[in-house]
């Protein structure tokens, strides 16, 4: 019989403002929230630290919101770039214990301790020992989660480490009758509010209520009020309700070949003449195909996407064209991008333009034709230099002469991880 899994879910503390206090101890006993301008006193919560939401402060709200109910409130411009980094640090922090570390989002991530519990003993001595070293090293404090299984360990998680002093808890499947099961439907993983709903209205006020309805007569269910089609969803959520997840906790598994490289950018204003449009596309070509190159890909399918500002009455199209040959070569990818905007826009203004490229292939080797122009392998040259000084000195370091006029972007967004600035 094999050995039972031992599975923790990390979860950094109110993450971005976790790391900013820990950069600023001035701030350490006074209530701290991460926002978009501080100076313009606009943008919405992207975390509140455990001071701020005594204080009512909730994350994804205004910032204008978050002020009336705390005037007191210290207000600080994200770093994107910072907590990558510290991320990053957390995960070589855990790869210490186990080399089994898949992260989960920037500030969670799942490690199987299965084959080095033994060098540590029980598992919360395991838990609270790197919770310690965590918060000594980086100034983070996390919850841990712990179970047999992902699923488990997430809710273990959510729903009794962040609400315990120690901040762990470990959850056994043969205690769930008597814990998880006894929580209100709302609290089971992946269940939203309209899913609460629907629960609702089917009798099935909590977790448990869901774990002991047998499966098919919960399809049924699900049938009579979704349609023939939701036997998948019925399934997952009572195995979710279960605790049961065959998945393993995967290093790398965000690293899977991806099908295409695409870029979008909501542009600051309308943008209603040809040529500034050009301009965009332009320069989301030259990311992909820099990410493109970066990643050892060559696409043949270019996709050229441009919406209106008006989401209730749609406007733009998005369309496709494929290449003779796979290339990663920005200038074929944007001649081909631009026939397909003259092509298909119908002259109305843009605010969101997006391009991408697919049908990947692996550009170690490539077919070159006999009446190629020679001038394209020095644009490859050219292009593999320019991808390394951007990599070292950042992507505004080389910039093409358009991308400066008013209609440019390249600048505001090299200095923006995400949305937001690094």
């Amino acid at each position: 019989m094999r050995d039972k899994r031992v599975i923790f879910l990390a979860d950094c503390q109110s993450f971005y403002a976790s790391v900013e206090k820990a950069s600023h101890p001035e701030f350490q006993h006074q209530p701290v929230v991460v926002a978009g301008d501080p100076a313009r006193r606009s943008g919405v919560i992207l975390a509140a630290c455990p001071l701020a939401k005594q204080q009512g402060v909730k994350t994804a709200e205004r910032l204008g919101e978050a002020l009336a109910k705390c005037p007191g409130l210290v207000v600080i411009k994200p770093r994107m770039q910072r907590y990558i980094e510290i991320s990053q640090m957390i995960t070589e922090i855990f790869q210490c214990y186990t080399d089994m570390v898949e992260p989960y989002s920037i500030d969670e991530q799942f490690m199987d301790v299965t084959g080095s519990l033994h060098l540590y003993g029980s598992p919360q001595e395991l838990a609270s020992q790197i919770q310690q070293r965590l918060l000594m090293e980086t100034g983070i404090y996390t919850r841990f989660g712990i179970s047999e299984t992902k699923v488990l360990a997430k809710m273990a998680c959510d729903n009794y480490a962040k609400k315990n002093d120690s901040g762990i808890y470990s959850l056994p499947v043969a205690n769930l009758p008597e814990t998880l099961w006894k929580l209100p439907i709302h609290q089971l993983f992946m269940a939203g509010s309209r899913m609460t709903a629907h629960f609702h209205a089917m009798g099935l006020p909590t977790i448990g209520d869901l774990a002991r309805t047998p499966l098919p007569r919960l399809k049924e269910m699900m049938r009579r009020r979704f349609g023939k089609n939701s036997d998948i969803n019925a399934e997952l959520y009572w195995r979710i309700a279960n605790g049961v997840d065959n998945s393993p906790v995967t290093p790398g598994t965000h690293e899977v070949a991806p099908k295409s490289v695409g870029h979008m950018m909501t542009l600051p204003r309308d943008y209603a003449l040809l040529e500034e449009i050009k301009v965009i596309v332009l320069e989301l070509t030259e990311l992909v195909c820099q990410r493109c190159r970066g990643m050892g890909y060559m696409g043949q399918t270019v996709s050229v996407s441009c919406l209106g500002a008006d989401y209730e009455n749609m406007s733009g199209f998005s369309r496709q064209a494929k290449l003779m040959d796979p290339t990663n070569v920005t200038n074929q990818i944007y001649h081909a991008a631009v026939q397909l905007l003259e092509r298909h826009w119908d002259g109305r203004p843009v605010r969101r333009v997006g391009v991408s490229l697919s049908g990947l292939t692996d550009d170690s080797e490539y077919q070159i034709s006999l009446f190629e122009d020679p001038s394209r392998e020095r644009s490859r040259a050219l292009e593999r230099t320019t991808d390394r000084l951007k990599a070292r000195f950042g992507d505004s370091v080389i910039l093409r002469a358009v991308s400066l006029a008013g209609n440019g972007q390249a600048v505001d967004r090299a200095a923006k991880i995400g949305g937001h600035y690094k």
